[in-house]
């Protein structure tokens, strides 16, 4: 153990030199319900500009009491896996409404969306197969890729010809394409009505994680999918996330009812490890039917998205041609990021700067996300303080 001490103290020091060490900064109380005001810890307030919470609710009074009150009656934790007694009413009846939600015969709960992505990329796939990733596809999709055993072929990003060709590239049997939806760090959307011909035509299956679609994109808040007008026949792998716009934690696959049972049988990820407090059950049912009845909410941080990406153009701010909640402001270097995120920090704003390996060499970023919950003058000074932060970028 001291001779390993040396490596990892050589290691840490190689990432703070390079200025790619990150920081976690504690979160003491949110100043109100309705607000992205949040107090850190000696008692600083910012707006914050970098959470998932797209609709405003995860600090909402109605899923506090709904966990609350599903604690009192089943207990704060499951206590045991969902095959073994860990799997409770209150499972069984957000699995149907999420069914429901995304238009498809069932959906199966998992603790993160870096388990569910695990859990598919590992069922579908093995090894003398094939796996195509967008090149810029979250983590999870990558290592439940590399889990599979199955050999990875990554084609360049939103590319679908690209993604065409590699299906024609040999003899070997493909077995999924699997991409993003919304991508996390750049806000666009995939191809996927050409991704859905092409995976259709080679019988592969096409699995699409839109955990940042979900709740905001599409006409009623059901994602990238419906987006694009594609069913369960285009898309028969959906994986989405329950911690972002729906405000709770945990993530969900969604799909045909042979599907979801062989993932229930097989998949490790959802086997072997405790199944998800019922009350954080309990708290998204509520998120989903506030979604549902106050779409309002999805309507307005669209608006706020757009009031941005107008005054920002007019402050000549740089942005990419993301039409969704996130925004990524790229300005190259992880010291050039960083020095934006003090600026702006010192203004009362808390926008995080994004630098690799979580994004490409040479594209560090502030990442910019928006919520319901945002007021239209705090929009507008945080491209202020944009503009003046880029200013300071170009001259440095």
């Amino acid at each position: 153990m001291k001779r390993a001490a040396p490596a990892l103290e050589a290691a840490l020091s190689r990432l703070a030199q390079r200025q790619l060490q990150r920081q976690r900064t504690t979160v003491e109380a949110f100043a109100a319900p309705d607000s992205r005001v949040v107090a850190l810890a000696g008692g600083r307030e910012l707006i914050d500009f970098s959470s998932n919470d797209y609709l405003g609710l995860a600090r909402h009074p109605a899923l506090a009491a709904a966990m609350s009150a599903c604690a009192a009656r089943a207990g704060a934790g499951s206590a045991a896996s969902h095959l073994v007694t860990g799997h409770g009413a209150e499972h069984e009846r957000l699995e149907e409404e999420l069914a429901a939600f995304t238009g498809r015969e069932r959906a199966l709960l998992f603790s993160t969306g870096y388990m569910a992505n695990l859990a598919v990329m590992s069922a579908l796939a093995g090894r003398g197969e094939r796996v195509l990733l967008d090149r810029l596809s979250h983590a999870s999709l990558i290592d439940g890729a590399l889990l599979s055993g199955a050999l990875l072929r990554r084609y360049r990003h939103a590319d679908a010809p690209a993604a065409a060709r590699l299906l024609d590239a040999d003899g070997a049997r493909t077995a999924l394409i699997a991409t993003d939806g919304v991508f996390s760090m750049d806000g666009d959307l995939a191809p996927l009505p050409q991704l859905s011909r092409a995976a259709c035509a080679r019988d592969a299956w096409l699995v699409v994680d839109d955990a940042h679609g979900l709740g905001v994109v599409g006409a009623s808040g059901r994602g990238a999918l419906e987006h694009f007008g594609l069913g369960a026949e285009e898309v028969p792998v959906l994986i989405g996330t329950l911690g972002k716009a729906f405000g709770s934690f945990g993530a969900f696959v969604a799909g045909g009812a042979d599907l979801i049972e062989y993932l229930i049988q097989t998949a490790r990820t959802y086997i072997y490890t405790t199944a998800l407090p019922q009350p954080v059950a309990a708290a998204t049912r509520r998120a989903l039917a506030l979604a549902h009845t106050e779409s309002w909410r999805r309507e307005r941080v669209l608006s706020l998205t757009a009031r941005f990406r107008r005054h920002a153009r007019e402050a000549q701010v740089p942005l990419t041609g993301s039409g969704t909640p996130i925004q990524p402001v790229v300005l190259g270097s992880a010291a050039a990021a960083l020095a934006a995120q003090r600026q702006l920090q010192e203004a009362g704003l808390w926008v995080v700067a994004i630098r690799p390996p979580s994004v490409p060499q040479g594209s560090a970023r502030l990442r910019v996300t928006l919520s319901a919950a945002h007021t239209e003058a705090q929009v507008d000074e945080l491209v202020a303080q944009l503009a003046r932060a880029c200013a300071r970028s170009a001259q440095a």
